[in-house]
């Protein structure tokens, strides 16, 4: 069955995966390293870890395979997802694919590498209407595409 896994701790979509999740009557598990308030709904269950660095990435990915759609923002959980096959959509809507990974990764690679020297790379810019409404997008093609697997 496919299975929605939210990287909770700083998604701004919480909201929309739950409609979603809703309509097509699918399990939601939102983890976080803290307790997150969720609707009462019996699709959705809170996940809470220990503290630490990539506790939530680790819970997520181990228990990720085809049938898995995350929501994360985190380049290198999307990467160990498609790896298990299963899909990565970042919260603006972008889906994460074996063609586009390795340029993300990159990408951050080099950002930490310029912050550790003391640059200031500046931050996302800010979350608009237009990501909520591509992500919306991307959600509903992704559990499209699962349920056709």
């Amino acid at each position: 069955m496919v299975t929605l896994y939210i990287d909770a701790d700083a998604c701004p979509v919480k909201d929309e995966v739950y409609k979603v999740a809703t309509r097509y009557q699918l399990p939601v598990l939102v983890v976080s390293n803290t307790w997150i308030r969720t609707p009462p709904l019996k699709l959705i269950s809170q996940v809470v870890v220990d503290q630490g660095p990539d506790v939530a990435d680790d819970w997520i990915a181990e228990r990720a395979d085809a049938a898995a759609i995350v929501i994360t923002a985190d380049i290198p959980l999307a990467d160990r997802v498609l790896k298990a096959g299963g899909q990565a959509i970042h919260p603006t809507g972008r889906v994460f694919t074996p063609d586009n990974i390795g340029a993300g990764l990159a990408s951050r690679a080099v950002g930490e590498h310029l912050r550790s020297m003391g640059e200031i790379t500046g931050g996302p810019r800010p979350f608009t209407s237009a990501d909520r409404s591509k992500f919306l997008q991307a959600l509903d093609a992704a559990v499209v595409r699962a349920r056709r697997r």
